[in-house]
């Protein structure tokens, strides 16, 4: 992810940027602190979205490939009628009855595989991250959880140390286990064949130091640690491996779900994987905060009598009209559909790039997600460098996208799933004008 690394308020700015940046800048510094870290070199005053669109204070227009979060498309008409409606109705929490928290419950099941059959509401993928293991380790009896090694889960204490993308691999605790990503581009895709041969080794270490296993937490398509896509086989023998030493499998659906991989609403299913908890955040609500834990029924029922769960805002009314609403865009828009079709197609064109700049060495993708691995003569820091480069240089030109990887040279494109066979256009040749800088 491209942030502005400094902390006073805008060391980052460059000469583009304009005086009343400038004073936003110094006033965010002023109010929020130094935590709070903006996209770009010249960062944008957003004012409005829709669709695949953002607009600056200024009026200028861009193509949004990068955001998750608006996944339907920003200020999606149904979902603000649908908040707008339940809001001007009544908002509280689930300790009074309410039928619209139950039948979105419903819908939400009826999209997962039948096993699982409770649903926990949240207000964020970190908050359903954090619970996701709190079950896992009480219905376990364990508490070591293996992630990937350069992985992000979310923002609680738990999930933090669950994140080594965000504070490193010396801040995981000590019963827990990195493996490394199932990298497909590197080493002719070694790490990918291996990957389940990591996890039994992670599991047996675990073992070596009395530590038993609770969890194997995974992002099915690894986003922070670069975007792959596995071996099906290998994904499976990983989590057999997991459940023999008695820990459960938690899918981290924050970023693949929700259609975004195009084979069908979750993106574990293209391993055949049938998890034990599914995790929900970000696309859930199109822009709402929301959140939500799936779960087998026999993992929370020991959890729900001795333990319990109850969250203020997870699964208000307003919050379960957003999620149904967003349900019904995703079938009835055909979004699944045109995630599978317009990401072919979008994958073409960037495979294309490929044969035209010899600094793309790979394109990865599934749906209307790609990883775009750029290389820079063997020399990692000029590869990351380039990359950044290129980031910048695309949003000058009215196109946002991303980067990530433990080594900072993959571009990260993530459109909203409305994205359209021209916008995939405009991506390719906006992509290809930047990478000819270089």
């Amino acid at each position: 992810m491209l942030v502005s690394q400094s902390s006073p308020a805008n060391a980052f700015a460059d000469a583009s940027t304009s005086a009343q940046q400038r004073a936003l800048l110094e006033r965010r510094a002023r109010l929020l602190g130094p935590t709070y870290r903006a996209f770009y070199r010249n960062p944008i005053h957003l004012v409005r979205g829709s669709g695949v669109w953002l607009y600056d204070a200024q009026g200028r227009k861009f193509l949004d490939a990068y955001n998750n979060v608006a996944s339907i498309g920003h200020c999606h008409p149904r979902v603000v009628e649908a908040l707008s409606g339940q809001a001007a109705t009544l908002n509280t929490h689930t300790r009074y009855l309410s039928e619209i928290i139950l039948d979105y419950a419903e819908k939400l099941l009826g999209t997962c595989p039948p096993h699982l059959g409770h649903a926990m509401f949240t207000c964020t993928g970190s908050e359903a991250n954090d619970l996701a293991i709190r079950i896992a380790q009480h219905s376990s009896g364990g508490t070591g959880v293996i992630i990937t090694d350069f992985a992000y889960h979310g923002a609680t204490i738990a999930t933090a140390q669950l994140s080594p993308a965000a504070v490193g691999t010396k801040a995981v605790p000590a019963h827990h286990r990195t493996v490394a990503a199932p990298d497909t581009f590197r080493d002719r895709g070694r790490a990918g064949r291996d990957f389940a041969k990591n996890v039994a080794a992670a599991i047996e270490d675990m073992r070596a130091g009395n530590i038993r296993p609770a969890a194997l937490l995974l992002d099915s398509a690894f986003s922070s640690d670069g975007i792959f896509f596995p071996d099906a086989a290998v994904m499976r023998e990983a989590a057999d491996h997991v459940r023999r030493a008695g820990g459960i499998v938690i899918a981290d659906e924050v970023q693949s779900g929700f259609g975004r991989l195009g084979q069908g609403m979750w993106g574990f299913a293209n391993y055949g994987i049938e998890p034990d908890i599914i995790t929900m955040g970000k696309p859930i609500g199109d822009g709402h905060p929301m959140g939500a834990v799936i779960v087998r029924p026999q993992l929370v029922a020991s959890f729900g009598s001795n333990t319990g769960y109850f969250n203020t805002f997870g699964g208000n009314p307003v919050a379960a009209a957003v999620g149904i609403a967003v349900l019904e865009v995703i079938e009835g828009e055909g979004l699944i559909e045109n995630a599978r079709m317009v990401g072919a197609y979008t994958a073409d064109l960037l495979r294309t790039l490929k044969t035209r700049h010899g600094m793309v060495a790979d394109v990865r993708h599934n749906g209307l997600y790609f990883g775009v691995e750029l290389m820079a003569e063997g020399d990692e820091a000029l590869a990351a460098t380039k990359t950044s480069a290129v980031v910048e240089a695309m949003r000058e030109d009215g196109v946002l996208i991303s980067s990530c990887g433990p080594r900072r040279n993959v571009l990260k494109i993530r459109p909203p799933l409305p994205f359209a066979r021209d916008n995939a256009e405009q991506l390719a040749e906006t992509l290809d004008r930047a990478l000819s800088n270089w």
